[in-house]
Order: C-alpha cells, then sequence, then structure tokens
C-alpha cells in the first residue's frame, strides 16, 4: 500500500549485522486479513481481538524534503532520504544485489534491492493497487484503467486473492502484473523472526498463483508499511519477485477526500513514479473517482504508464 510519502529509509536485520533506520514506534502487528474493515482513520484505532495494531507512522527523515516524515498511519515511509524521495521500504540496502540466502537459491535477474523505476522509463508512472482484491471495488478499479488502457500492479494479501479466484484471473487476463503484500498484512512484521517473515511471503505467493492459475506468477513483493528487511527483500527476490516501494502515497486509504487524492499525485509526483492506490480495505468509492482524475490528468500531461523495473538497478 502506500504513497502520500516517500521517506526513504529501510531498517531490518542482515546476517551478522543490526541496521537502525527509521525510528518507528511500532504499536504491534498488523490488522488481519479476514477482518479487514473500514474504521475511519486508516489502520489506526484497530485493537481489538478481531484486528490486532497495525504499525504506528512512517519512519523519522533525516532532512527529506516537502511531504516526507509521516503518513497516516497505513504505511510506514523510510527513515532516511537519499536524494530520491523513494517510499516504501526501511532497511538498509535499497539497491541491493542479486538475491541468494534466506527463503532459497538465487533467481537470475532479480535484484533484492527495492524498486521505484519504471521499466518504461522516461516520464512513465506505475500504478500500483493495494490490499485486495476486494470484490466491490476491484472491478470499478479495473473498469477505471480499462477506461485509460492503462496496467497497473495489483499487490495483493494472500487470504484476500484465496478468497476471490475470479478477480485474480480478471487482473492477470485483463494484462496487469501480480504482487505479493503477505498473508496477514503484519506492518511489524520487520520485528519478527526471518522464519515468520519467509512464511508470510511465500505462503501468500502461494495463495495468489493458486488463485491466478494458468502458471500465472507473481512478479513483486510489497512489504505492508514498507516494513522491509535485507532477509526479507532476499527472500522475495530469491523466489523471483522484486521487492516493490513507493513514491507517492495518495493516502486514499483514510479517505481525505477525491481532491485530496489527486492533489497529492499532482504535487508529488516528482518525488518519483510508483504512486500507491488501494483496491481493499474498507469503502474505496474515494480511490475509484481520484484514480479516474488521476489517469485523466495523465494523459493530458503526456505521461504514459508503465510496470516497475524488475530486473533492472533502480534508479528512480
Amino acid at each position: 500500500m502506500g504513497f502520500t510519502t516517500r521517506t526513504n529509509g529501510q531498517g531490518g536485520i542482515r546476517a551478522g549485522a543490526v541496521v537502525v533506520a527509521a525510528a518507528v514506534a511500532v504499536a504491534g502487528t498488523a490488522w488481519g486479513v479476514t477482518a479487514l474493515v473500514e474504521l475511519g482513520h486508516g489502520r489506526q484505532g484497530q485493537g481489538n481481538a478481531a484486528l490486532r495494531t497495525g504499525g504506528g507512522g512512517a519512519g523519522t527523515d533525516d532532512g527529506a524534503t516537502a511531504g516526507e516524515g509521516k503518513d497516516d498511519g497505513s504505511h510506514r515511509g523510510e527513515g532516511e532520504d537519499d536524494g530520491s524521495h523513494r517510499g516504501g521500504g526501511r532497511d538498509d540496502g535499497s539497491k541491493g544485489g542479486a538475491a541468494q540466502g534466506a527463503g532459497g537459491s538465487p533467481h537470475a535477474g532479480i535484484p533484492d534491492g527495492i524498486a521505484h523505476a519504471s521499466e518504461s522509463g522516461g516520464n512513465a508512472v506505475n500504478i500500483t493497487i493495494d490490499d485486495g482484491p476486494d470484490p466491490q471495488w476491484t472491478p470499478k478499479v479495473l473498469a477505471v484503467l480499462k477506461k485509460y488502457d492503462v496496467k497497473a500492479t495489483f499487490c495483493m494479501i494472500g487470504p484476500q486473492a484465496k478468497a476471490h479466484p475470479d478477480l485474480v484471473k480478471r487482473v492477470v487476463a485483463a494484462g496487469h502484473r501480480l504482487c505479493d503484500h503477505t498473508a496477514d498484512h503484519d506492518t511489524a512484521m520487520d520485528k519478527k523472526p526471518v522464519a515468520y517473515q519467509e512464511k508470510q511471503i511465500l505462503d501468500a505467493k502461494k495463495m495468489i498463483e493458486d488463485a491466478a492459475g494458468g502458471g500465472a506468477k507473481v512478479e513483486y513483493y510489497r512489504a505492508p508499511g514498507g516494513a522491509f528487511t535485507p532477509d526479507s527483500r532476499r527472500i522475495a527476490a530469491a523466489n523471483g519477485m522484486r521487492p516493490l516501494g513507493w513514491n507517492v502515497d495518495t493516502k486514499d486509504f483514510g479517505k481525505p477526500g477525491v481532491a485530496a487524492i489527486v492533489n497529492a499525485v499532482k504535487n508529488e509526483i516528482r518525488n518519483g513514479p510508483t504512486v500507491l492506490f488501494h483496491d481493499g480495505g474498507g469503502n474505496r468509492a474515494q480511490t475509484v473517482e481520484a484514480l479516474d482524475q488521476v489517469l485523466a490528468w495523465l494523459k493530458q500531461q503526456g505521461r504514459p504508464t508503465g510496470f516497475p523495473v524488475r530486473t533492472a538497478p533502480d534508479a528512480s
């Protein structure tokens, strides 16, 4: 998920070295997929037995520019800024090399660095859609994408995909790409053992690919709330999935209003090409309308859309 914030620090534990990045207060584990409900303030305020508390606000920033530093609680941003204003990751190596070690043998050509750039290069924009599939909102999002002939990357939660295989198949049939968003959307998973991270990632990958059928593959991995670690990135890349960040968090999850979502894109697209929207986790009516307006605006600006890089080093 996520965009309004492209904070750029990454935190995690690499074998033999502890790297402290974003100073983030994590309130507990993430909300369970089976209880994805609308609570009025993104994922904050979730604390009952059915909804475990999600991670807190975005990570600290060492001098980041406008808009960076904090998000709405649903996406913790990166802790430091390297000048590229990239978001969606909090470990220590956004431009890592080929994956190996945890999670299996190296997967040829898939770096474990967090991707933000577009395969299409130039001024192309990557549209990414998180937390689905959802039977009410995913079809509406697909309709808007079709209207503008835009392809997107859908970051799916494993049990959601398992529950709605028809929607996963529709996404694939329309030419969009699949992304693993874990099994339980635990925004504190970077604080958990490596074995736990591996299970969250690989269980979701299997659920999504089983739902898609036809040999469709999950091509990316996005950590919930940007909670990447060096281990989770290696696990993903070793299994053919490029870690995927974001540059623009529209904060649509918190339903700030259509205009606010659209303006977030217009004001922050200079930070990089990968934009985050949501098709799950609650009422996404604002997202659907804002996406329509954003795609119309991108067309007016002469900006094409594309997919995030998978095998190339990140250059955004």
